[in-house]
C-alpha cells in the first residue's frame, strides 16, 4: 500500500525503474513529485502516469514528499542534498550507491530517518530485490511490492549483499562468452542466445523456489556423476575460476567499505 506523497530527486534509471513498477498495478493511485533536472524521463513519466508531476525544484520535493528518495549520482550527491532543508523526522529513502548513513547525515543536517536501498532495474516489472539497511517495515513494505525486499540487519550484512549485487555484470559476461564460443563452432548468435538466455531463466527460477536445497545440493542434483556438468565445474574450479570469482568479489567488498 502507498500512502502519502512521493519525492523522487534524481530522475534516472532507477527512478523510472520504480514508478514504472507502482503502476504495473492497474488503476494504482499514487501521488508522486519528480526532479526537473532530467527533463526528458521527468517528461515522458508525467505524459505516461497522470499522478505524476513535474517539481518546479528540489526543494519543492522535499516540502511535500512523505517519503522522500534521493536517487542522484555520488558525484553530486553532496551538493545536491546541503541545498535542502529537510523536515525533522522526514522518512528518507537513500538510493545513493556507496555513501553510508555518516555522510547522509551530515549532509542532511537534520533528524530524520533514513533507510538506504539498493533497488535493482527489475522492479520496473515487479520482479526486482531490494535490499534495504536498517529494516524499516514501511520500506521493506514498499520495496516487497516491487519484487522482494531483503532487510539487513547490520551495515556488514549490507555491504556484502551490495558486493554480491556487482555479479550482474558477470552474468551477462558468463553468457556473452558462451555465445562467442558456440558461434565461432558453426552456431548462428541468435539460435545460441535463444537457448541459454531461457537455461539461464530456468535455472535461476529452481534456485528461487528451492530454498530448502543449498546451492552446493542443486549443483549436484544438475550434475551427473562423472557427466558432462560434473567435468565443466571441475575444470572450471581447477582453471582458478572460482578463486578468480571469491577474488573480485572480496575486492569489490573493500572498494564498497572504504
Amino acid at each position: 500500500m502507498i500512502e502519502g506523497t512521493l519525492g523522487f530527486i534524481g530522475t534516472g534509471t532507477i527512478t523510472e525503474a520504480i514508478i514504472t513498477g507502482i503502476f504495473a498495478v492497474p488503476d494504482r493511485a499514487a501521488d508522486i513529485l519528480v526532479s526537473p533536472r532530467n527533463a526528458e524521463v521527468a517528461a515522458k513519466l508525467a505524459a505516461r502516469y497522470p499522478s505524476v508531476r513535474i517539481a518546479g525544484s528540489n526543494q519543492e520535493i522535499v516540502d511535500a514528499a512523505d517519503m522522500l528518495f534521493l536517487a542522484v549520482r555520488p558525484q553530486i550527491a553532496e551538493e545536491v542534498i546541503r541545498a535542502l532543508r529537510f523536515r525533522p523526522g522526514q522518512r528518507v529513502v537513500s538510493l545513493i550507491a556507496a555513501v553510508h548513513d555518516a555522510k547522509l547525515t551530515e549532509w542532511i543536517d537534520q533528524k530524520v530517518e533514513i533507510v538506504r536501498a539498493v533497488p535493482l532495474p527489475f522492479v520496473a516489472d515487479r520482479t526486482g530485490v531490494t535490499m534495504i539497511y536498517p529494516p524499516e517495515p514501511r520500506a521493506a513494505s514498499f520495496f516487497a511490492g516491487l519484487g522482494t525486499a531483503v532487510e539487513c540487519e547490520t551495515q556488514n550484512e549490507y555491504d556484502l549483499l551490495a558486493a554480491a549485487s556487482a555479479l550482474m555484470g558477470t552474468y551477462f559476461g558468463l553468457l556473452e562468452r558462451t555465445t562467442e564460443w558456440l558461434t565461432s563452432q558453426g552456431i548462428s548468435e541468435q539460435k545460441s542466445r535463444n537457448y541459454l538466455a531461457p537455461l539461464f531463466a530456468s535455472l535461476g527460477r529452481t534456485s528461487v523456489i528451492s530454498q530448502d536445497r543449498s546451492p552446493g545440493d542443486l549443483r549436484r542434483e544438475f550434475s551427473t556423476k562423472g557427466g558432462l556438468n560434473e567435468q565443466l565445474f571441475r575444470e572450471f574450479e581447477q582453471g582458478g575460476g572460482t578463486e578468480a570469482l571469491t577474488a573480485a568479489l572480496t575486492s569489490v567488498l573493500l572498494r564498497i567499505k572504504t
